[in-house]
């Protein structure tokens, strides 16, 4: 099983609409804090905290290149809350599954009584 630790930082960082921006921004390609600061009108010393959060969670990994900070995509934390999630689905699809049968099961045995009449 997946770490709760892990789960809770990337969900977290998740959380926050200017980081789930910067995820998509850095889907395209890499790019410098200053790049992803300047659509959203953001100071640098802003983008750079929502940076640092995707970086604490792992989604994004930084390097200093001459002046400026690169960022890029370290998709593995999502590759864990993908394995997590998908457990939960394969999960609730095989009680859903259940259940249909159940309920299957019941409807014919509902209709079969009630094509036979009352008992006298």
């Amino acid at each position: 099983m997946v770490q709760q630790e892990l789960l809770d930082r990337v969900f977290s960082s998740l959380a926050d609409p200017v980081r789930r921006g910067v995820l998509i921004r850095l889907g395209e390609s890499p790019a410098t804090i200053g790049e992803l600061a300047a659509p959203t009108g953001m100071t640098l010393t802003g983008m750079k905290k929502h940076v640092q959060v995707l970086e604490d969670a792992g989604l994004v990994v930084t390097e200093k290149v001459g002046r400026s900070r690169r960022c890029r995509l370290a998709p593995a934390p999502l590759d864990e809350v993908l394995a997590w999630i998908g457990f939960y689905q394969r999960l609730w699809a095989r009680r859903l599954d259940g259940l249909d049968a159940y309920l299957t099961l019941q409807h014919g045995t509902t209709q079969q009584q009630e094509t036979k009449g009352p008992r006298r």
